[in-house]
């Protein structure tokens, strides 16, 4: 895991120093610091400026997280969560998970645009600032949090001297033949002035510098003070220079321009090009027009461009989308709006389960991560709507693939939850499934289902598997039974293949291995017999071996793992192929081939690594730890085992609590503490805990056999231990990662 989340500077950062050399006091005898200042102040700046100048003073780093998307408190935790990297597959509170995490960590965590949710926010940080003695928490807001021990500091806007320098270097980026001179300087002082200094106000002018001249800017300005000035009483005149200057900007704009701000405020988060057509296109606005208009929208300052891992995104300020807001309720077209983006982050989510299954899982997996903050604001939408609740059914269960392929079960079992308790709550009083009401006229839902009955059963399976993976056996029987019984009734095959297989899960987890065979061989026939093929029926197909695997049955578990790793060869799925490299990998340590094993076992890590799947890489990192004892390094195969102690820290539940699951550390252990002493073996663990994530896996995927000391195996071979020594368990279903469906 990287030490910092913290984005590159995107400009030159001007002036600040005495802020920066305060900000620095504050941090170095306060646990909490408060940057608060009105919007577009520049707060967010330098708060990491100096988190970023201030990281290598914390051992763990600089974690930022971005609030100001949030609305609902319960959300906060885990946003939170994500912010940290944190991947909780217990059933544990987020709010345990976090303070567990953090516990014993030296960190200065960075908490941006939390007001909206303020008292949340306020609550959670006094907990786990007395639950975490090493913590340092920056938070940034229009206002303080009014925690005890808080340390406060105002930011107002720059003084003249480094609101010019700030114009001119965003002027000179935004119209490249502007210069800073003498026939120019005044009039941008006195547009400095007139703007009250404020970063956003000043760029927002810089921006339009390609059009206009610095005088026609300031002329302009002016008669849309006169016109725009005021507020409500007792606002401060920063304050309402900020919305003067926006509004400004607004007015400058085309018809076309003030359209497409407005529609684009329906956004939580970053979007991109198509998302901004489908959504914003129509009336008014054609959705071949929206790229160049989105064009100028950009080089006046009032959309932003970032890169991502899943390609260009484009952003709006929090200060420019609440204003673009305002204007499209003012239209009377902000439900209608929220619907069409609904659709497509609907749309989107069924394109992305679909594209799971196939060469593009990473960019699957990258675009629903970066798309988070816009999917929970479609699901937000369905879950508070009487008539859609069928659809947040039909969103949440299409997401089990990053649910549970990208460690976020417990935001999956949050809105998972909440759409069935939804359901409850408004029984009776549903709309017709699959359709909206746009324009007075009725049109269906991208990508939503023909029946809510088959929707329902989807929602149950996955919320079944999502508790499986977190150790809720209780609610799992209760989701995975209802499930079965609906099946069952309504005649849908396809449901009830789904909930024998989660049965079988929860058997292979409880060490049922017997009742897991019998289960999952149930469930893949159903399978076969749909025609269904799937990383989920892969993943069955796995899960089947680990059974058989701990029954002593090797030659069948490596037939069925070696069929899934070429299929998924054939095919280009690489996360499901991982896991059934885990069990050949066991099965080549049980039978002496160490050297294939640790192959085996390389490619899993990359695979784990390349998708940020903990679960399966810690799995494989311990299992090589085992292999590494057993080809003659017992000091490497210490050091393996410490650096997978903290990552079980954050998956949740070390092993799983099976004892299956943990017969690959308990032999490692015993067979390296025999060579090394118990000394010399805790000395290795604690030089593993120390190692980074990435270090660990670049160590375990460096080891060479010719650099292990020449010290013989413990053992020449292995045996299928008895139950009270078991072997590992490759399944994925061991809490976490598998994909599903």
């Amino acid at each position: 895991m990287r030490r910092s989340n913290l984005p590159a500077e995107l400009g030159a950062f001007v002036g600040r120093e005495d802020e920066l050399a305060e900000l620095e006091r504050l941090l170095a005898g306060s646990r909490l610091v408060t940057l608060a200042g009105a919007g577009g102040v520049g707060k967010s700046r330098l708060a990491l400026r100096i988190a970023t100048g201030l990281e290598k003073r914390y051992c763990d780093g600089v974690r930022l997280a971005e609030l100001s998307t949030v609305r609902d408190p319960s959300l906060l935790e885990h946003t939170l969560a994500e912010a940290l990297g944190l991947t909780d597959h217990t059933s544990r509170a987020p709010r345990e998970m976090l303070a567990g995490h953090l516990a014993e960590r030296r960190l200065l965590l960075v908490l941006d645009g939390f007001e909206q949710i303020v008292d949340a926010c306020a609550t959670l940080v006094r907990e786990l600032l007395r639950e975490a003695p090493g913590l340092r928490v920056l938070a940034v807001g229009r206002r303080p949090l009014r925690v005890a021990g808080e340390a406060l500091l105002p930011l107002a806007p720059l003084p003249e001297d480094d609101a010019v320098r700030l114009f001119a270097d965003r002027a000179t980026a935004a119209a490249p033949g502007f210069r800073l001179a003498d026939g120019n300087r005044e009039a941008v002082r006195e547009l400095c002035r007139r703007l009250d200094g404020i970063p956003l106000a000043l760029e927002l002018a810089a921006g339009r510098l390609p059009v206009l001249s610095v005088d026609d800017v300031l002329h302009r300005l002016d008669d849309r003070f006169r016109l725009l000035t005021g507020g409500a009483r007792g606002e401060l005149p920063r304050h309402g220079t900020l919305r003067t200057a926006i509004g400004w900007s607004h007015e400058l704009c085309t018809a076309p321009e003030r359209l497409l701000w407005a529609r684009l405020s329906v956004f939580a988060g970053p979007f991109d090009l198509e998302a901004a057509e489908y959504v914003c296109g129509g009336a008014g606005l054609p959705a071949e027009t929206v790229l160049d208009v989105l064009g100028e929208l950009l080089a006046q300052s009032v959309v932003y461009r970032e890169d991502t891992p899943a390609g260009v995104r484009y952003r709006m300020l929090d200060t420019v989308r609440a204003y673009g807001a305002e204007w499209l309720g003012a239209m009377g077209d902000t439900e209608r709006m929220r619907r069409r983006h609904r659709d497509w982050y609907t749309g989107l989510a069924t394109w992305c389960e679909l594209d799971w299954f196939s060469p593009r899982q990473a960019e699957v997996a990258a675009c629903a991560d970066t798309d988070l903050p816009n999917l929970r604001a479609a699901l937000e939408l369905c879950v508070e709507s009487e008539g859609e609740i069928h659809l947040a059914q039909y969103l949440a269960g299409t997401l089990w693939f990053f649910w549970v392929g990208c460690g976020r079960l417990a935001e999956g079992r949050h809105w998972l939850e909440r759409a069935m308790a939804a359901e409850s709550a408004a029984a009776g009083s549903r709309e017709v499934a699959g359709s909206r009401e746009v324009a007075g006229v009725h049109e269906p839902v991208a990508g939503a289902p023909e029946h809510h009955g088959d929707v329902r059963l989807k929602a149950l399976w996955v919320l079944g598997y999502v508790a499986i993976l977190q150790g809720d056996d209780t609610a799992a029987v209760g989701a995975l039974h209802e499930c079965a019984e609906t099946a069952g009734r309504t005649g849908n095959r396809l449901a009830a293949a789904y909930s024998t297989h989660r049965m079988g899960c929860l058997a292979l987890l409880g060490d049922d291995m017997e009742r897991a065979e019998e289960l999952l061989r149930a469930a893949l026939a159903q399978y076969r017999e749909l025609g269904e093929l799937n990383s989920n029926v892969l993943m069955g197909q796995v899960e089947l071996g680990m059974s058989l695997v701990f029954q002593g049955e090797l030659a069948a578990a490596v037939s069925l793992c070696q069929e899934v790793r070429e299929i998924c060869v054939e095919r280009g799925e690489r996360w499901t192929r991982a896991y059934a490299l885990y069990v050949l990998a066991y099965a080549c340590w049980t039978r002496g081939d160490h050297r294939e094993a640790r192959e085996l076992l390389a490619e899993c890590i990359r695979i784990d690594h390349a998708f940020r799947d903990l679960v399966g890489l810690v799995l494989a990192i311990e299992l090589l730890a085992l292999v590494t004892a057993s080809q003659g390094d017992p000091a490497e195969a210490a050091v393996l085992q410490g650096a997978a102690a903290p990552v079980w820290d954050t998956v949740g539940l070390p092993l799983f609590g099976s004892g299956y699951f943990s017969a690959p550390r308990a032999l490692c252990e015993q067979e390296a503490g025999e060579v090394l002493g118990t000394a010399e073996y805790d000395a290795r663990l604690r030089e593993g805990r120390e190692l980074s994530l990435d270090a660990a896996v670049e160590r375990a995927l460096g080891w060479h056999e010719e650099h292990a000391p020449g010290v013989p195996a413990p053992r020449a071979t292995r045996r299928q231990p008895a139950r009270e020594t078991r072997e590992p368990a490759g399944s994925p279903t061991g809490k976490g990662g598998e994909a599903a469906g």
